[in-house]
């Protein structure tokens, strides 16, 4: 049985066991209440972990293929600001046509011009930046997201009768829905063994014939998608858009991929990963907040991470060879 669980991920879940503990012996020390473990609140941290888990699932699938995405920040912002300040039956298409737009451009800039990708991709980020203060002085001219937007992110479907606080959000199946679309597209398409393929030998797959260059582009497509619909759901859930709003989940999002098992030299991993991975950067964020940890200092945290894990991974890859 255990033979058949990803180690990264085992680990990844002991993890979150000792934060769930770490919190609940902080907070019980501090306020005499389990407030950590309380339904309610676990709940609202999966809540939050939807849109985190969006985004992380994006970077995923440019990291198999051994590649990074630092566009993702403006790229969740400027979907969002641009979806608010259209508004109505509109405002989705438009924020998702956003982040189709700057997948191809990123796709192309990193399999036709061959630019490398942490380079066009933070290009790209900054010209994204510069083009939404241009059109609306860096803040979102209609301030309220639309009640669908609102409804994707706060509404529950499956709620518990009688309870207004029990129950998943909307946001979760989203994520839940988003999961499994990419789980069977690894697993069960073509496309999936293309990824895994060009990650881990790119001139090897395309000597083998398969177009190489389609396969960054669609992964590029994919994780502007995934962060587009995240930061649809963000404005939904604060019911604004506003400037630098992706900021925060770039680094915790590649933090997740990275702790989830899958190689940031590219070719290896698995989603279920991912997920665990996001849930514990998401309770790791929780735990950091209760002890009011700067920001400064979470970051700290999340750079060490990804080194370290980089260091593994470049290590055993070294090894391999």
């Amino acid at each position: 049985m255990l033979k058949s669980i990803d180690r990264p991920t085992l680990i990844a879940s002991l993890f979150i066991l000792v934060i769930l503990c770490a919190g609940t012996v902080y907070t019980v020390a501090t306020s005499g209440t389990a407030s950590f473990i309380a339904p309610t609140y676990l709940l609202q941290q999966l809540k939050i972990a939807a849109f985190l888990g969006i985004v992380a699932a994006g970077m995923m699938m440019v990291i198999l293929i051994g590649q990074i995405d630092l566009s993702v920040p403006w790229t969740l912002a400027a979907s969002a600001m641009l979806a608010t300040a259209v508004g109505g039956a509109w405002a989705i298409p438009v924020g998702l046509g956003v982040g189709l737009a700057v997948g191809l451009v990123n796709g192309v800039g990193v399999a036709f011009l061959r630019v490398p990708p942490m380079i066009f991709t933070l290009g790209v980020n900054a010209v994204l930046r510069g083009l939404m203060v241009m059109l609306t002085g860096g803040f979102a001219p209609q301030s309220f997201a639309t009640p669908v937007m609102g409804w994707l992110a706060n509404g529950r479907l499956l709620a518990v009768p009688g309870s207004a606080s029990l129950g998943l959000s909307n946001s979760v199946l989203v994520w839940a829905l988003i999961s499994a679309a990419l789980v069977f597209m690894l697993t069960r398409t073509p496309f999936g063994r293309y990824i895994y393929a060009t990650g881990n030998r790119e001139a090897a797959t395309y000597l083998s014939g398969i177009n190489t260059r389609l396969v960054l582009i669609g992964c590029c497509v994919i994780c502007s998608l995934c962060a587009s619909l995240a930061g649809l759901l963000v404005a939904g859930y604060t019911s604004k858009a506003f400037q630098a709003m992706g900021d925060s989940y770039l680094l915790p999002a590649i933090a997740a991929v990275v702790v989830g098992g899958t190689n940031i030299l590219g070719g290896q991993g698995r989603y279920s990963g991912t997920v665990v991975g996001t849930i514990l950067i998401v309770l790791l964020q929780s735990v950091l907040s209760v002890m009011q940890m700067p920001e400064a200092g979470r970051q700290i945290i999340y750079g060490l991470v990804i080194i370290v894990m980089l260091l593994v991974y470049g290590r055993s890859s070294a090894l391999r060879t």
